[in-house]
């Protein structure tokens, strides 16, 4: 029999959380223990919620989930080529009003940890960095060279003349208690070499030199100046010190799920694992933890980086893409700050002392002379529970977990005790409904409307060229696509057309996917994945006798977003061969290719409300299944309810799509494959030990993504335009609307 451990009644908990509240105005300073708001240490308890990955429309729900599930502090980057989308040409309306955003959290009387960065990674199309930035002569991201410090000082001014405007700095009352300059480059520094450490000990005068009178942050920084704080990125942050003994021990992001890719698994981080390492960082001295994500969001449009990032951002974080809690993470959690903010004035004002229970097993103590007391037993063996004496008292330890005592005698929490209830997600179908009946359609079903591209050339050529461009150099990010045509003369005389076999067509890219068509047809498609974006094509082409037009469509799935000289990495065609000819192999490299960016339809923009151009749409109620290159346009009802909604893509192959001209963003069922011998599927997932992307992975050969997120605030009460551009073929008569709904979950 297990001895019994005192729990002390969860209720205190609850009216402790509920009771909290925040005021503004004043100091923000720190010493070793934490930041000191207004004189007083405060422990933080951050969630990150990037305004541009949700709606206006959603951003006070999700503040005020974040609020209830025990956090003090949103946190959020600052995305740059989404506020300077040309040279001096900036944009703040939308799902990128960033001041809007702030109030929201300033209203909910929480506090603001801002990243300007203005470098973000993030899995955000080129790391939040304007493409055309790369395009001015000198450049070179993160690096001591003028052209990119210039428009790097003057973004970052302009962000933080526009807070200090709306007075939102704590210094003048208003919520933000930090800010970041830089982004995890640490990493990447050394990769530099000299230039690199005087790009960020400029970056860090500059920042402080803003006087915006809150501390500055660098995360994943080794060598920050003084007064910047350096601080932790990580799965696990306990270990972390700061460089300087006088700086407060800061966790920026600690990755409660993780992202996904076109073509990879799910990963699952267990509510478990994630509740120990953020006790284990309070154990340890911590006072500042933020998750990375709490709200992951939508990569809307084309927003989406990696390259092959989904366009779901979920991150399996404690609120799900859709805005809504994901339990038992969510629940889990609210329990774990209340026990946390419960510890609050030992913590951070207590001394700490350290008691060995075991050989695996411990008790970090805070005490002060007041008679606080607060005591976090940890069991870090992955394997066994133990029972540990402390103060003349027995604990069972669960094994990997962490016990918190706020009055060192009973326990309040323990992290592998998941009290929360679990919740149930359910997509359920809602067939698109025709917005209005009409003589037209009547009882007939839905209406569409029905455009195809021309594979190739649509009217005047860019540029003709003999041999390969890179991709993305020529497109600079405009588009996704980006076509490469050529034609050759086949002989009567070949034996392919004798016998009735086929050439092979051989292409190798440097990424990131790829559909071939010879005289209009399509021959077959080709990608990269998340983890290696070149690929080789190697397909039977169907060829005729005399001229052949090869038409090569190259797509980008989101621009690389990390690592050292990012920016310089390319993509699209390099090699282009044909075998099976009586002389041989057929080598087109070297011949004239002519060039086209774009779809005709993108150009056009046919995808907007108000497009008015005359273009040869055609009416159906049978629209064409499994055609390339098609346009398909639909004017349906709001779905039932106020539910989010999401659109089911399963049976479509890869493509855009639009609502009422917003763009849902790219779809692409792609089914799941390995990405190392070691991605293995689970049942179950074992919480206990060191968790990495790869453990607990689900989704074994299923659709990466089905459902697209459309948020409730772009449906109109009829008339609502759905446009889908499909690549590749597939079934638009299967497409449904899906209602999210949950349940299993306390209100």
């Amino acid at each position: 029999m297990k001895p019994r451990t005192p729990i002390a009644p969860f209720a205190l908990l609850i009216f402790f959380s509920s009771s909290i509240t925040y005021c503004f105005a004043g100091n923000v300073t720190y010493d070793s223990r934490s930041l000191i708001i207004n004189g007083r240490r405060e422990l933080i308890i951050s969630a990150a919620i990037h305004y541009p990955r949700s709606v206006p429309g959603m951003w006070p729900g999700l503040v005020q989930k974040a609020k209830e599930g025990g956090v003090n502090t949103i946190e959020s980057y600052v995305f740059w080529n989404g506020h300077e989308l040309s040279p001096g040409k900036y944009y703040f309306g939308g799902r990128f009003n960033l001041v809007k955003f702030i109030k929201i959290i300033q209203q909910a009387r929480m506090y603001m940890i801002l990243r300007i960065g203005p470098f973000v990674a993030a899995e955000y199309n080129y790391g939040g960095i304007p493409v055309w930035l790369h395009y001015i002569p000198g450049t070179v991201f993160r690096n001591d060279t003028e052209p990119f410090k210039y428009h790097m000082q003057k973004f970052m001014t302009l962000i933080v003349d526009m807070m200090k405007r709306e007075k939102l700095f704590a210094s003048q009352g208003g919520p933000i208690i930090l800010a970041q300059v830089e982004n995890e480059y640490g990493y990447y520094e050394s990769f530099y070499g000299e230039g690199g450490k005087r790009y960020a000990l400029w970056a860090a005068k500059m920042a402080v030199a803003q006087n915006i009178g809150v501390p500055w942050i660098m995360c994943q920084q080794f060598d920050t100046p003084d007064p910047v704080i350096n601080t932790c990125n990580s799965f696990y942050c306990d270990q972390f010190t700061p460089h300087s003994p006088s700086m407060p021990k800061i966790w920026t992001e600690n990755w409660p799920g993780w992202f996904k890719t076109f073509g990879g698994r799910d990963p699952h981080r267990p509510s478990e694992d994630i509740a120990f390492s953020v006790a284990r960082f309070f154990q340890k001295g911590g006072s500042v933890h933020n998750y990375y994500m709490y709200h992951g969001g939508t990569n809307f449009g084309r927003t989406a980086g990696g390259p092959f990032i989904t366009t779901s951002y979920d991150y399996e974080a404690p609120i799900d893409e859709y805005g809504l809690p994901r339990n038992p993470k969510w629940g889990h959690l609210k329990e774990l700050h209340g026990a946390i903010k419960l510890c609050e004035h030992a913590l951070l004002n207590g001394e700490r002392s350290n008691l060995s229970l075991g050989s695996s097993q411990e008790a970090d103590v805070y005490a002060d002379s007041s008679g606080a007391c607060a005591a976090f037993l940890a069991n870090m063996d992955d394997k066994n529970d133990k029972t540990v004496v402390f103060r003349n008292v027995s604990y069972h330890l669960p094994a990997w977990s962490v016990s918190i005592l706020p009055d060192c005698k009973k326990v309040v929490f323990n992290t592998a005790n998941v009290r929360a209830q679990s919740s149930t997600v359910e997509m359920v179908p809602e067939n698109l409904q025709p917005s209005e009946a009409s003589p037209d359609n009547g009882s007939k079903g839905l209406k569409w409307e029905v455009f195809k591209e021309i594979a190739g050339i649509w009217g005047e050529a860019d540029f003709v060229k003999s041999g390969f461009v890179d991709h993305i150099n020529t497109t600079k990010d405009t588009t996704d696509y980006l076509w490469y045509t050529t034609s050759i003369i086949v002989n009567e005389n070949e034996e392919f057309l004798k016998n009735g076999s086929r050439p092979v067509l051989l292409i190798e890219s440097k990424g990131h996917a790829l559909h071939a068509f010879a005289n209009q047809e399509l021959q077959g498609s080709a990608s990269g994945n998340g983890t290696h974006p070149p690929f080789k094509y190697k397909n039977p082409i169907s060829l005729k006798a005399g001229k052949n037009e090869i038409a090569l469509l190259s797509m980008t799935v989101g621009l690389q977003n990390a690592g050292p000289f990012y920016e310089w990495v390319g993509a699209g065609i390099t090699s282009v061969k044909i075998t099976g000819f009586n002389s041989g192999t057929l080598d087109l490299s070297t011949y004239s290719w002519t060039y086209k960016i774009g779809l005709q339809g993108e150009h056009l923009g046919i995808y907007n409300p108000g497009y008015r151009n005359n273009i040869n749409w055609v009416s159906t109620m049978e629209p064409p299944k499994n055609q390339p290159l098609t346009w398909y346009k639909a004017v349906v009802k709001q779905p039932p309810g106020d539910e989010p909604i999401g659109l089911d893509m399963l049976k479509m192959g890869k493509g855009l799509a639009w609502l009422n001209g917003e763009e849902i963003g790219r779809y692409w069922p792609r089914k799941s494959r390995k990405s190392s011998p070691h991605d293995e599927c689970v049942q179950e997932c074992d919480y206990r030990g060191k968790f990495n992307p790869d453990k607990c992975i689900t989704g074994c050969g299923e659709p990466s993504q089905r459902w697209y997120h459309i948020p409730r605030s772009w449906f109109k009460p009829s008339e609502n335009i759905l446009v889908i551009f499909e690549e590749k073929g597939g079934d638009p008569t299967k497409i449904t609307f899906s209602i999210r709904k949950i349940s299993g979950f306390p209100k």
